[in-house]
């Protein structure tokens, strides 16, 4: 039905122009040629591909998104209409996550984030960030290399996640045998005792059956988990197929950016399933209980299989390298990197004592993505969660805590310590510091509360850095020339005496503990009960201080501290498992 006061829009071929009358031999304006009125061409944009009359070529100077795109006049434009069919349709699907009533249309580079008209009006202005129009750019994605790496990536995720329930359910089936035998034990040395012990029998009964629940708890968890996260993937992988075509590629660009996402998180929470540490256990009978009865307060311990094999023998070699000095750099001496941690499996964060800075590395891009300079020289970093450090400043007696933003690192509260805090370590909600002045230990709650210190001189000189896992703690002493293992009771559970002194400290994920020796440039290796070590990196350029195992890649991450150029650039040393 026709409206008052307005001419139907007549519709045209976006390729041709008919010739049957005057009117068909203008050109009119694209835009509004989409909902009326039809209005004569004034100019021409080069970015869009479209002509535009008078009000819509002033507008599109103006506008934060088109400003800078190149317009050419009317007596310069094009005198025939472009292709539009060529271009995918801008027909958007998808509602802002923020702004539920608008529509995602834009895509922010700096950022990695789908954006709406209000979100780019509101954080990602063109003065701040580099931000398209999907329509620009979605056509590039149809069979790119993203679109192969994303499937790829999920298939990688989803093999990955079937390995975890398989291990994990191995894991499960050994440990549930092991009580098993475990309560075979309890029933043939309760035949020794009277009927006195029944209580003291049924305690060690419920401890076995609380871990057998605990267990399968965490089998459980790790079923939804990669349940989840399979068919997750499945569908996030038959969406890209199904979208895979010029007509769809705005939903398959917004659907690969979801993915990547998508695919983060799930890689980060199978990651986490594999670090479930379900053991086995033994029986130890208390041998005294027969003469003793009355005073003992215990029928037997439940303890874990303490497995130490030899030491086996390792391939190594230097695989890569990366260089960290940067323009922002305030030092002229070659840098000095003081600690290593993993954010991400591609993303290390670093301290630099000689520059004063916190750096976040990308290992792919083999370049430092964010540099934050402070007043106080940083010495260790951990990490807390997948977007927050802490980092220790002897000089300030203080634990810096700092948040990753996309690119950006920023500083949060800080927590002062009774001593130069040197070497830090975080383990489920607890954060382990080595200080000097007294030399001690120290577990923290992450608020700062004290819970357990260790102070003994006969034990510490010169405390520095230190590793921890759901096993134990492990601190490197350059004052003793030892490796102490405590358990998480600060009680002295191991120790390795080393020829040299030690420094850097690092763990795998079967408890193996990577130690720098600077003073022989090597690095070795010290099995989970400090009775072992042997030589697994022996490279002459290298004088290694700082040092970081990353299980996703069986790969050692170490700096150097030799007063070269050689201190500019971490080492990626890849070992045989």
């Amino acid at each position: 039905m026709a409206v008052p006061g307005k001419k139907a829009t007549k519709q045209f071929s976006s390729s041709t122009i008919s010739k049957g009358s005057d009117e068909d031999l203008k050109i009119y304006c694209q835009p509004c040629d989409r909902d009326g009125p039809r209005l004569p061409a004034h100019g021409y944009c080069v970015n869009c591909s479209e002509h535009l009359c008078e009000t819509c070529f002033t507008v599109h100077r103006r506008h934060t998104l088109s400003r800078h795109h190149t317009l050419l006049d009317k007596s310069s434009m094009p005198q025939t209409l472009s292709p539009l069919s060529q271009r995918p349709s801008d027909n958007f699907t998808k509602p802002c996550p923020k702004h539920n009533i608008e529509m995602i249309k834009f895509y922010c580079h700096d950022h990695k984030a789908l954006l709406c008209s209000v979100c780019v009006t509101l954080e990602h202005t063109a003065s701040s960030c580099n931000v398209d129009y999907i329509p620009d750019i979605s056509g590039q994605i149809i069979k790119s290399e993203e679109y192969q790496s994303v499937l790829n990536e999920i298939d990688d995720i989803t093999k990955k996640c079937s390995k975890t329930l398989k291990d994990i359910k191995k894991k499960n089936d050994e440990s549930n045998k092991s009580l098993t035998d475990v309560m075979t034990d309890i029933m043939k040395f309760r035949t020794k005792i009277n009927q006195r012990l029944d209580e003291l029998e049924r305690q060690v009964w419920e401890a076995a059956k609380a871990i057998q629940e605990d267990n399968n708890k965490h089998l459980t968890k790790v079923e939804t988990v990669c349940g989840d996260v399979s068919k997750s993937m499945k569908l996030s992988s038959d969406a890209i197929k199904h979208l895979n075509t010029p007509s769809q590629a705005n939903d398959l660009f917004i659907e690969l950016k979801n993915a990547e996402k998508m695919m983060k998180d799930n890689a980060q929470r199978v990651s986490k399933l594999s670090k479930f540490n379900i053991k086995e256990y033994i029986f130890e009978q208390n041998e005294s209980i027969a003469d003793f009865l009355d005073k003992e307060k215990s029928i037997g311990t439940l303890k874990s299989k303490t497995f130490n094999p030899a030491l086996k023998s390792r391939q190594c070699s230097l695989t890569d390298k990366i260089c960290i000095k940067t323009s922002q750099d305030t030092s002229s001496n070659a840098c000095w990197i003081t600690g290593i941690t993993n954010l991400t499996p591609n993303i290390l964060i670093i301290t630099e004592y000689h520059n004063v800075a916190v750096k976040m590395v990308d290992i792919s891009r083999k370049s430092v993505l964010a540099q934050h300079c402070f007043d106080s020289q940083p010495w260790d970093v951990t990490s807390v969660s997948e977007n927050e450090l802490a980092v220790t400043f002897p000089g300030n007696r203080s634990i810096q805590f700092i948040c990753v933003s996309g690119n950006n690192l920023k500083k949060k509260q800080a927590i002062k310590v009774d001593g130069l805090c040197w070497g830090i370590s975080y383990q489920e909600d607890k954060m382990v510091v080595s200080l000097s002045n007294p030399a001690k230990v120290q577990i923290l709650a992450i608020n700062g509360t004290v819970l357990h210190t260790i102070e003994d001189e006969n034990i510490f000189k010169r405390p520095d850095n230190i590793a921890t896992c759901d096993n134990g703690i492990y601190i490197s002493d350059c004052g003793m020339k030892t490796i102490t293992k405590l358990n998480w009771q600060c009680e002295v559970k191991g120790e390795y005496v080393c020829t040299v002194d030690p420094r850097g400290l690092t763990m795998s994920e079967d408890w193996t503990v990577f130690v720098c020796y600077p003073d022989n440039k090597t690095i070795g290796e010290i099995s989970d009960d400090c009775n072992e070590g042997q030589v697994v990196v022996d490279d002459k350029q290298l004088k290694p201080w700082a040092v970081h195992w990353s299980d996703e890649t069986s790969s050692l991450y170490t700096s150097t501290q030799s007063s070269s150029e050689d201190d500019n650039f971490i080492k990626i040393f890849k070992l045989s498992k």
